[in-house]
Formats: C-alpha cells, sequence, structure tokens
C-alpha cells in the first residue's frame, strides 16, 4: 500500500473536520531538560484527542448504512466516532469496557451515541460490539486496525513534518498503534520515530522482539487509552521497517510528566497522552547530541481533579 498516497487523500478529505493542532516549541530549561523539544499539541484536537483523524477518514470514506457505526474504544475512540457520527448527521453506538474512567464514558454520550459497558478489556468490548455488529449492519470504526483509521491517524505525521520540518526524532505513544504507525508511514526513513509504551501496556515492544503481533499485559496508568491486548496487523510491518526504537516507562515517569505539563505549561493530558513526553522526562530516551526532538501530546481526556493539586 503507498501508505503516503493515502494520508495525502485522508488530509484532504478530513480538512475542515478536524484541527489542523499547534506546535509549542520549548527550551530545554523550560522542561528541566538538556536539548529543546517541540510539542505538537493534538490534546487540542476536536473530542480531546487525536483520535477523530482516523473516526473522519474512515466515515467520509464509506457508503454508510442506515443502521450506522459501531466501535469498540477505551474511551478517545468511541468519542471521537462519536464526535464525528454527530457531525455528519449518524447514529452510533460505542462499546466500552466496564472499567472506562466517567470523565470519558461521559464525553462520549455528550456526543448522542449510545454507549454500552461490557468486560473488563478492550478486547472484551471489541468482542461484544462485533456481535451487535452483525445484529444491526452498523459499519464498523475498529480503533486501529483499519487503513483508512491508519491513514487518517497518519496525517499528524504529515502535520508535524510541514510545521517542523527540521525534527530528527519523532516520540509517540502506543497503544494498538493506529497513530504511531500512521506518523511512521508517513516520515518513513526522513526522521527516527520512537515508540513509547507503559511498562504496563508493552504491546509494541512484546511485538517487535516476537517478531509478530502478540498478546501483551495490559496494566497500570494508562491502560484505559493504551490497553490494547495487540498491535494491530496493518501497523506492524510499518514499524519493523519505520520504528527505530521502542521504550517503556513507569506509571511514575507518566504522573511526573502530568503533573510538569500543568506545573509548566498549564497543559492538562491524560496519562496515554503524557506517556511520549515522559520518556524525555525520565531518561528512557536520550536523543543523541544534535538532535531535533519532537513529541506528540495526544490526549487530555482525564478528570482534572487527578492532575491538578
Amino acid at each position: 500500500m503507498n501508505w503516503p498516497s493515502a494520508i495525502d487523500q485522508a488530509a484532504a478529505r478530513i480538512s475542515g473536520h478536524v484541527r489542523h493542532t499547534p506546535l509549542l516549541r520549548l527550551e530545554g530549561a523550560e522542561l528541566n531538560l538538556a536539548f529543546p523539544v517541540t510539542l505538537k499539541l493534538e490534546l487540542l484536537q476536536h473530542a480531546g484527542s487525536f483520535k477523530p483523524r482516523g473516526a473522519f477518514n474512515r466515515l467520509l470514506a464509506a457508503d454508510l448504512p442506515r443502521a450506522g457505526v459501531i466501535a469498540a474504544s477505551g474511551g478517545n475512540h468511541g468519542a471521537a466516532v462519536a464526535y464525528a457520527a454527530r457531525a455528519l448527521g449518524i447514529v452510533a453506538e460505542i462499546f466500552v469496557p466496564a472499567t472506562t474512567p466517567a470523565a470519558k464514558v461521559a464525553r462520549i454520550v455528550s456526543y448522542g451515541a449510545r454507549v454500552v459497558q461490557h468486560g473488563a478489556s478492550y478486547s472484551e468490548a471489541l468482542a461484544a460490539s462485533r456481535a451487535r455488529q452483525t445484529e444491526t449492519g452498523a459499519l464498523e470504526v475498529h480503533a486501529y486496525d483499519h487503513a483508512d483509521v491508519l491513514a487518517g491517524q497518519g496525517t499528524v505525521g504529515k502535520e508535524f513534518e510541514a510545521d517542523a520540518p527540521e525534527l530528527t526524532h519523532i516520540l509517540v505513544a502506543t497503544g494498538g498503534g493506529g497513530l504511531i504507525g500512521g506518523i511512521a508511514a508517513w516520515y518513513g526513513a526522513r526522521a527516527q520515530v520512537i515508540s513509547v509504551e507503559p511498562e504496563g501496556c508493552p504491546t509494541l515492544a512484546t511485538a517487535l522482539a516476537a517478531g509478530r503481533p502478540v498478546p501483551a499485559p495490559v496494566g497500570g496508568l494508562a491502560a484505559d487509552s493504551l490497553g490494547a491486548t495487540q498491535v494491530g496487523a496493518l501497523m506492524f510491518p510499518i514499524a519493523q521497517a519505520y520504528v527505530s526504537q521502542a521504550v517503556l516507562v513507569g506509571d511514575e515517569a507518566i504522573l511526573a510528566a502530568q503533573s510538569l505539563l500543568w506545573d509548566r505549561l498549564r497543559l492538562i493530558a491524560e496519562p496515554g497522552g503524557a506517556v511520549a513526553l515522559a520518556a524525555l522526562l525520565s531518561g528512557a530516551f536520550i536523543p543523541p547530541p544534535g538532535a531535533r526532538v519532537g513529541a506528540v501530546l495526544c490526549g487530555a481526556n482525564t478528570d482534572p481533579r487527578k492532575v491538578v493539586p
């Protein structure tokens, strides 16, 4: 598949439906680092995460049935699908695990979707949504393992490169892999794309070690947004070719990144949204001399009381 072409097409298709999110260029001292960092503020996207890019691209590229759309999600994808469905005037049914934070469930409901809480994990919610889809005939919008979704998420990379062409290293949080798969597919060999995962959800790191997508543990602070059981089949060959490194960060590092974003920048990020920055702050990833480093802050859907003292 010609992924750059698909991403170009996605960018044209979703233009007007999503925000071209801004960058924040910071001197290292502002983040207690020895090097400058450019942050892509995708947490300012509609519905509070990067996910509407893939959702809109999937919906706009498809023939939409009268039954509407259906999706399984840890929370952010469901909110994005619900937001896109409302914008396009169709119904949406979203399956989420029973463990999904109340703030994320409330956001999905606020966009007019029907929410079904089922199971203890994303994989269980996905199985239930697929059983329901066979009954209704609704269009499934997979959270990450669909070409239109992956291409939509790749528009983050297209924007990042257009606005900051000097970057040599891009840090991206990984769950099921739609975001990093799309970004890596866009950049190819033009920059080093680094995957960052919580220690409790080492999905891509486990797959790369095994040489194929395999089940991985799901747990820890960021499991609601990065807790896929295994990475998508579509993104894995992209990761093998173009993801230069996969690093892990602990929950304490994620909490520290959330706190610093609020203290220094007055930005509220959910745990998964702060994971990429956590790799820099904790030293899990140390860029080489002369590197120009960027990181994607990919989500903000959390209870602010958990971040603000």
